[in-house]
């Protein structure tokens, strides 16, 4: 029996409709992290205004390179290559209240310009390939920035240089994942323990017995109670001893 195309395309057009609308109904939001800044707050503000609101930071310098795309509050491209995710913060991810005024903020004070970086001496990038690092303008934390003006929550994942507790205030949000990840999280030195070990560098967690959580270097490794918890952090389970 012969089939006509013309059923088949349909069936594959509609096929592709429903998975373009499941992918917008789960589109990542982060921690869900949102704030009610308006986009316009800084749009008579030059760049002067706001540095001139901070002090000089404590940070070093390390490397400087111009920055030639700011993809959200948290992440920024740089002319040398690089990609840089803020380290101690999080801003409100695409399509989550907060999201363009964060942006924007940081669009002021980085896009075409030179910045100097910081690098988190504790873990260089993070899953993604991306440098961790404090963000310098004009010898100002824009880390701190974000989180002062209410642009950004907290979000301190160890091992990390920086404790980003020390440049916000007590009205300083912060993120929900933090708060299971000091719940659940054992220390990650050499003495450290849990039912679960999660490679900071691959991205994977264990079982505690598993070869190959054993072979994890103490600098990558975290330790988690529960499996919620390594999921929650991002982590997904080894295929090998699948936890």
């Amino acid at each position: 029996m012969k089939i006509s195309k013309k059923p088949v395309l349909s069936l594959l057009i509609i096929l592709i409709i429903c998975a373009g609308t499941l992918a917008i109904a789960s589109a990542y939001t982060g921690t869900g992290f949102s704030h009610s800044i308006p986009s316009s707050k800084y749009s008579d503000m030059s760049r002067s205004d706001i540095l001139k609101k901070y002090d000089k930071t404590e940070c070093h310098v390390e490397e400087k390179a111009v920055c030639t795309k700011v993809v959200d509050g948290d992440t920024i491209y740089l002319d040398n290559g690089k990609k840089v995710r803020m380290v101690g913060v999080n801003t409100p991810e695409r399509g989550v209240e907060g999201y363009i005024a964060s942006k924007n903020f940081v669009q002021k004070l980085c896009l075409n310009k030179k910045v100097g970086l910081d690098i988190d001496d504790s873990k260089h990038t993070d899953k993604y390939g991306r440098t961790l690092a404090v963000v310098i303008v004009k010898g100002k934390n824009v880390n701190e920035m974000l989180l002062k003006e209410g642009l950004a929550e907290i979000m301190y994942i160890p091992p990390s240089e920086f404790y980003p507790y020390h440049w916000a205030d007590s009205s300083t949000h912060t993120a929900d994942s933090y708060n299971t990840y000091s719940n659940t999280h054992s220390d990650s030195s050499s003495s450290g323990s849990g039912s679960y070990i999660a490679n900071s560098n691959s991205g994977k967690f264990h079982e505690a017995d598993c070869k190959w959580g054993q072979k994890t270097s103490e600098h990558n490794r975290v330790y988690f109670n529960s499996r919620n918890a390594a999921v929650s952090q991002g982590y997904v389970p080894c295929k090998v001893c699948n936890p």
